[in-house]
């Protein structure tokens, strides 16, 4: 008798040419799984803008590095995320970036703000927490605006572990962003 086996298939960043044109989905592999999300809703992107301002100011004040909303981090041809705010040091985004101008290494801080459904927690949670732990990231956060709270994760030894979640009227600061304050509602 023969035994036929299949083996998942394993998307890789070349794969991604097929999508090109599609402006309603977002499209991301992690360990060459494809991850399909719908465009983010608007509160979704007001939060990443809000954030975004808070870390640009932040940014602008201490002169210590920049934030972006949504860019693309190509770690490997099976690892290819778009997180919704990063934050790198001047020093860090030297090294980060590639001649065309992309991120291709990981940035001191990158958030995530959770989309509804089960299937995009799950990506968030797991998948971009092990993806984000792997590959160097010092911290990570995971906003969720319908409990207008924040998951602060940080790095110990090798690992991304929860660290606070934080509410409306908590303030949040960072060991890598030195002098940072900022009450959790401004992201509201």
């Amino acid at each position: 008798m023969q035994s036929t086996s299949t083996s998942p298939i394993r998307w890789t960043v070349s794969d991604l040419a097929i999508f090109e044109g599609d402006r309603a989905n977002r499209y991301e592999i992690i360990d060459g799984e494809l991850f399909v999300t719908g465009a983010p809703d608007w509160k979704h992107q007001a939060v990443c803008i809000n954030i975004g301002t808070v870390l640009k100011l932040w940014s602008d004040d201490s002169g210590l590095g920049q934030a972006a909303v949504n860019p693309g981090i190509v770690f490997s041809e099976s690892d290819n995320v778009i997180p919704d705010v990063v934050w790198a040091s001047h020093q860090r985004l030297e090294q980060l970036l590639d001649e065309a101008g992309h991120l291709t290494a990981a940035p001191e801080l990158v958030i995530e703000v959770l989309s509804p459904g089960k299937t995009n927690e799950r990506r968030d949670r797991e998948a971009k927490l092990k993806l984000y732990s792997i590959r160097g990231v010092l911290e990570y956060w995971i906003v969720n605006f319908q409990q207008q709270s924040v998951e602060v994760y940080r790095r110990e030894n090798v690992m991304l572990k929860p660290v606070a979640i934080l509410y409306q009227q908590d303030e949040l600061n960072s060991p890598i962003l030195p002098g940072f304050r900022c009450l959790v509602s401004k992201f509201f």
